[in-house]
């Protein structure tokens, strides 16, 4: 994991708060929004394109050999596997222990639900091991309806594979 000295001079677009976090787990925020999130962290950058993000000289190798193009996360179940497999053991409890997330019922439960919460868990990981979780519950994207198809997701994520 890269600590907080290797992007002190990188501006992340959004900080990590509870209400943030939230925001993912309700569906109110895009998939493509979620990954962003998770690509920056990962110091992905954007390319040439708005959807183009690139392995820089600092994404973790674990990423960058597997990945050399930011993955998405949510759509592509082998990404979000590697999403898993980051997390240490000692963190993968942290909608539970940090976020007091209860889980979804049976009839909430889809691919993209449960590969947002995993994203949500390597962010809660990532802002405790960085020691960077935002107290600012304000700065955060204007909340959007969670989608009429939970299955599908909301305009313009990429198709659940």
């Amino acid at each position: 994991m890269n600590k907080k000295e290797n992007f002190e001079g990188k501006q992340l677009t959004w900080p990590i708060s509870r209400k943030l976090l939230y925001l993912i787990l309700e569906d109110k925020v895009s998939d493509v929004f979620v990954c962003e999130l998770v690509w920056e962290r990962l110091f992905y950058t954007r390319g040439r394109t708005i959807n183009d993000w690139v392995a820089s000289l600092i994404t973790p190798s674990y990423w960058s050999k597997k990945f050399v193009k930011a993955p998405q996360i949510i759509s592509d179940r082998k990404a979000s596997v590697h999403l898993t497999r980051s997390i240490p053991k000692e963190h993968k409890q942290g909608l539970k222990n940090f976020l007091n997330f209860k889980g979804y019922k049976i009839n909430e439960l889809y691919p993209r639900r449960t590969r947002r919460a995993t994203s949500v868990n390597w962010l809660i990981y990532w802002a405790i091991e960085n020691n960077c979780f935002s107290n600012d519950n304000e700065i955060i994207p204007i909340p959007s309806s969670p989608p009429v198809n939970p299955a599908k997701g909301h305009f313009g994520d990429p198709e659940i594979k």
